[in-house]
C-alpha cells in the first residue's frame, strides 16, 4: 500500500521542448484503417438482442472504434475480487467478428456499491467539510488507498484476461479525471497532502519561506501542524491554495499512472485518457501528456454561444499542442445537444460535420461520440446520440451516415500535421494563482483575455499552438502572453533568451506579478520579466465597472491601467485620458534581434484586433490576404509536401474561395476550376494542395 500512495509524488517532471525534430513519435491506435469513427458503446443499457442490430448500424455508419465498459465496474466485479467477465467477453467477441475494434476502458470512474459499503472513508470531503455520498461518478478520493488498491486490481484483472484480444486496439483510462471532483479534504487527503510539501519543500523552514508563513503568524513547526485550505473565516494563505491545487493534480496523475501500469504488466497496447482540455480547471495537463502513449479530448460546445465554434477551434488547437503538434483522439462530443447546460440546444443540420471536421482540420485523427445509442434512463437519457430516440429515421442519424463516409474519403490527410507560426502562453498553475481571491480588480481574468485573443487570431486565419512558458519558443515567430500573473525564474529566462534570439513577445497587462510560490519578487512589478518589457508599473490603477479610457492610436480599454515607468521601452500609444492619462498604454521593447510589446489595459473587438495586426506584421506573420467572415481556413501538411486545405463555412453566405495548387475536393469529389472552390454557406471542403 506504501508504494500505491507514494505514486504521486513519482510522476515525470514538465518536458520542456515542444518542438524538437527528435522528439519520439507517439502511438497510434493499433490495427484501425483510415480516420478512426465511432463512440462510447455503453451495451450493458440495453438486451442483448439489441447489440446485433446496433453492430448492423455501427457498419452502416462507417464505425471502425467504439469504447466499452467505461461504467462497467458493478458487472465486472460484483464483489470484492471476484470477477464476471460475461459481459466483456460476449461484446468483445461480437465486435471483433463485425471488424470494429475497441477501445477498452478501466471502470474506474464508478466504484460498485459494494465498495463503498466496505470503504466509507474512500469518499470525497468538501471544502466545507461535507461528506458527499456515492450515486454519482468520478467522486472517490484520488487519495484513498483502498480506492488506489482497487482500481489497480481491476486495471490488472483487465488487462491480463483482455490484453491480447483481437477486438482491442487501446486502452482508455477512467473517464475524465478530475470531473466532477478534483480536490478532497478527507483525513487521508491531508496525510497525502503532508507527504507532498515534505517531499516538495524538505524541511519546515523551507515551506514557511515559500509561503510567507510570516504574516499573519501562520508559522509551522511541525509537518502534522498543517492541514489542507479548507473554508476559513477571511482568506486561507494563498500559496497554500496553490500548492493544494498542485497536490491534487499530482494525486490524480498517481491514480492513472497505477492504472497504467498495471496493465502495462499485461500488455503493450497504447494507453490513453480522455483530457478536457480547456474546460476544467483541475488539471494542469502539461504535466500528463508525457505519461500516455495517445492525447485524447472530450468538446461540448456552449451551445448558447453563437460563436462557439471558436471555442471549438481553440480546444482542438489545446489539444494538439498537448499532443506536440502529433495526430491526437477527439474522444467524445456530441451529435446534437447535451444535457446538462442551462438551455440545451440542438445543433442546426450541418453542425455537427463542421464541428468533427474543425477538430479534424487541428490535428484529430479519430472522430468519436458520446455515445453511439442514446440511453433510456439515467442522469444523461436526453444527451444525443449516433443512434437517437428516434432512431435511423431522423436528421441526425443520416447525418451521422454521412460524416462516416465523408472521413473514409478524408483517410489521406491522416498523419498529416498543422503547423503555427503563433504560439500562446497556457499555464495552469497562472491560472491558479491568478484565480485566488483580494487581487487589485475582480475583473482580472487570463481567460477572458486569452479567449480575447485566441479569437483576433482566428478571425485572421492565424494558426496557433499553446505552450508552456519553460517550453522551447525557438521556432515561433510570435508569442503571446495574454495575462500570465505567475512566472518562475526559469520561465522569465526562457522568454527573455526567446525575445534576445529575435522572437516577438506580446504581454498584456497583470503579468509577471508573483513568482512560482505566489510570491511578489523584490522590486517593482512586473518583477522578473521588468527586463524583457523595458519597464516597470509604478502603480496598478484599475477601472470602475462601467468606465472606459481612450488611448492615443484610437482604441477604447476597459478593466485597466496603470502607472508605467519606462526604462528601454518605448511608447507606441498613450492614455489620453483616465488615471493614467498621458501615460504609456502600449510600449515596446528592443532586446537582442527580438521586441517584447506590453499592453497596459484590456482592449476588445476590433481595437485589439488593430494592435494584434500591428504585432503580427512586425513578427512578420501573414494573414491570409483574402478573409472570408466567419469562414475557417486551417491547412495539414503530410511529409511528402502534399497539403490539405480545410475550408469550414459558419456563415450564412455561400464564398467562393481561392485555393492556390488545389488539386481536388475530398469530401464531394467536386472538380476545382481554376483555384476557386465554392464553400456553400454552412458546408465543409476539404481541398488537397500541391505547393
Amino acid at each position: 500500500m506504501a508504494i500505491l500512495m507514494l505514486r504521486a509524488c513519482t510522476v515525470s517532471t514538465l518536458s520542456k521542448q515542444v518542438k524538437e525534430s527528435n522528439v519520439q513519435q507517439r502511438r497510434w491506435i493499433n490495427g484501425v484503417e483510415g480516420i478512426a469513427y465511432g463512440g462510447d458503446y455503453n451495451a450493458e443499457q440495453w438486451p442483448e438482442q439489441t447489440w446485433t442490430e446496433d453492430i448492423e448500424l455501427m457498419k452502416q455508419m462507417g464505425v471502425n472504434l467504439v469504447t466499452v465498459g467505461v461504467f462497467s465496474w458493478a458487472l465486472l466485479e460484483p464483489a470484492e475480487g471476484q470477477f464476471d467477465f460475461s459481459f466483456h467477453d460476449r461484446i468483445l467477441g461480437l465486435l471483433d467478428d463485425a471488424g470494429i475494434g475497441v477501445d477498452l476502458a478501466t471502470p474506474t470512474v464508478v466504484p460498485p456499491a459494494w465498495f463503498w459499503k466496505q470503504h466509507p472513508e474512500a469518499r470525497v470531503v468538501t471544502k466545507d467539510g461535507v461528506t458527499l455520498g456515492h450515486g454519482s461518478r468520478g467522486m472517490a478520493s484520488p487519495s484513498s488507498a483502498a480506492y488506489r488498491e482497487a482500481i489497480a486490481r481491476v486495471a490488472s484483472t483487465l488487462a491480463e484476461r483482455y490484453g491480447s484480444h483481437p477486438a482491442v486496439r487501446m486502452w482508455h483510462l477512467h473517464n475524465e479525471y478530475g470531473v466532477p471532483i478534483s480536490e478532497c479534504y478527507g483525513d487521508e487527503s491531508v496525510a497525502a497532502f503532508r507527504a507532498w510539501l515534505k517531499t516538495r519543500y524538505g524541511t519546515i523552514d523551507a515551506l514557511n519561506t515559500a509561503w510567507g508563513n510570516l504574516f499573519w503568524g501562520q508559522l509551522y513547526r511541525e509537518w502534522d501542524e498543517i492541514d489542507a485550505p479548507r473554508r476559513s473565516g477571511s482568506v486561507v494563505n494563498q500559496s497554500m491554495q496553490l500548492d493544494f491545487s498542485r497536490f491534487s493534480n499530482d494525486q490524480l496523475i498517481g491514480c492513472m499512472t497505477i492504472e497504467r501500469d498495471a496493465i502495462r504488466a499485461h500488455s503493450d497496447l497504447p494507453v490513453t485518457t480522455n483530457f478536457m482540455a480547456g474546460e476544467t480547471d483541475a488539471t494542469d495537463y502539461w504535466k500528463w501528456r508525457d505519461e500516455l502513449d495517445i492525447i485524447s479530448n472530450d468538446h461540448y460546445l456552449d451551445a448558447e454561444r453563437r460563436d462557439n465554434y471558436v471555442g471549438l477551434a481553440m480546444a482542438a488547437d489545446l489539444t494538439r499542442s498537448y499532443a506536440n503538434g502529433e495526430p491526437w483522439v477527439l474522444m467524445e462530443h456530441s451529435t446534437s445537444a447535451v444535457n446538462w447546460r442551462d438551455r440545451n440546444i440542438a445543433k442546426r443540420p450541418g453542425e455537427m460535420q463542421r464541428n468533427s471536421l474543425q477538430h479534424m482540420a487541428r490535428g484529430a485523427d479519430a472522430i468519436m461520440f458520446f455515445q453511439l445509442r442514446a440511453s433510456r434512463f439515467g442522469a444523461e437519457k436526453f444527451h444525443s446520440a449516433m443512434i437517437p430516440q428516434g432512431g435511423t429515421d431522423t436528421r441526425v442519424y443520416r447525418e451521422v451516415v454521412d460524416l462516416g463516409g465523408a472521413l473514409k474519403r478524408l483517410t489521406p490527410v491522416r498523419g498529416s500535421r498543422v503547423r503555427s507560426r503563433v504560439a500562446i502562453v497556457w499555464d495552469r498553475n497562472s491560472f491558479w494563482a491568478s484565480g485566488q481571491e483580494w487581487h487589485p480588480s475582480i475583473d482580472l481574468d487570463p481567460r477572458e483575455r486569452t479567449n480575447a485573443m485566441y479569437a483576433q487570431l482566428w478571425h485572421r486565419n492565424v494558426t496557433v499552438d499553446f505552450v508552456h512558458p519553460s517550453h522551447d519558443l525557438s521556432g515561433y515567430a510570435l508569442v503571446i502572453l495574454p495575462q500570465l500573473y505567475l512566472v518562475s525564474g526559469e520561465s522569465a529566462a526562457n522568454l527573455a533568451r526567446y525575445v534576445d534570439g529575435g522572437g516577438t513577445l506580446f504581454a498584456s497587462y497583470f503579468s509577471g506579478i508573483v513568482d512560482e510560490t505566489d510570491t511578489v519578487p523584490v522590486g517593482p512589478y512586473p518583477g522578473q520579466l521588468r527586463g524583457v518589457l523595458g519597464l516597470s508599473v509604478s502603480e496598478f490603477l484599475p477601472l470602475y465597472a462601467d468606465q472606459a479610457v481612450q488611448l492615443s492610436g484610437g482604441g477604447s480599454g476597459t478593466i485597466w491601467s496603470e502607472e508605467i515607468k519606462l526604462d528601454t521601452a518605448d511608447a507606441v500609444q498613450t492614455f489620453v485620458d483616465g488615471p493614467a492619462a498621458g501615460g504609456a498604454a502600449l510600449t515596446v521593447n528592443r532586446v537582442g534581434a527580438g521586441r517584447a510589446y506590453y499592453l497596459a489595459t484590456a482592449l476588445h473587438g476590433d481595437d485589439l484586433g488593430a494592435v494584434i495586426d500591428d504585432v503580427l506584421g512586425a513578427a512578420g506573420v501573414d494573414t491570409a490576404s483574402e478573409v472570408h467572415r466567419n469562414l475557417e481556413r486551417i491547412t495539414r501538411v503530410a511529409d511528402t509536401g502534399e497539403a490539405y486545405e480545410f475550408l469550414i463555412n459558419h456563415s450564412e453566405l455561400d464564398y467562393a474561395v481561392a485555393v492556390p495548387g488545389a488539386i481536388d475536393e475530398l469530401i464531394t469529389g467536386e472538380a476545382i476550376a481554376a483555384g476557386t472552390v465554392p464553400v456553400p454557406a454552412g458546408a465543409a471542403r476539404v481541398v488537397r494542395v500541391v505547393r
